[in-house]
């Protein structure tokens, strides 16, 4: 990233806000850029990847300033100009002295508001993931899961 959006003499919402920002203006929303599984460090050679990824990105940026944040997994209320509606979603919440947590969402540069629906709360995907369990047995097999969030009328 070119400039430093965290510096010690800005706010720290601020800073945070600029952080999101310059996530989201230089990383490239790419659907089949990376799995669960690719680490930070090939985000930043890529500069793409999907919504978890740009919550892990930010992060290891805030927590390389000792700032405490936190990975949400949820969903989105698709709305026109949204990316991420189509499955699980992710974001990040960074914790404020004399605020608490506020959340913020690099993949839409926006602090969410009423169209982020938590799930849950973690250290990174691993621990808030929407599905997980063992599978028994032999042969193959695949798991589909849809989830279909719309308004109230």
């Amino acid at each position: 990233m070119r400039r430093r959006p965290l510096p010690p003499h800005r706010p720290l919402l601020e800073g945070v806000g600029a952080l999101m920002e310059t996530i989201h203006r230089e990383f490239t929303y790419d659907q089949i850029a990376t799995t669960v599984s690719t680490p930070v460090s090939e985000i930043l050679a890529g500069r793409h990847g999907v919504c978890q990824d740009f919550a892990h990105l930010m992060i290891a940026c805030l927590r390389s300033h000792d700032i405490p944040a936190r990975y949400v997994s949820g969903y989105l209320v698709p709305d026109p100009g949204v990316v991420g509606a189509q499955a699980s979603h992710a974001w990040v919440s960074v914790y404020c002295p004399g605020v608490g947590w506020v959340d913020f969402d690099p993949t839409n540069n926006v602090r969410p508001a009423g169209g982020h629906i938590t799930l849950g709360w973690g250290r990174d995907f691993e621990d808030v993931s929407p599905l997980k369990g063992v599978t028994v047995g032999g042969g193959r097999h695949t798991v589909a899961v849809e989830v279909l969030v719309t308004r109230e009328a």
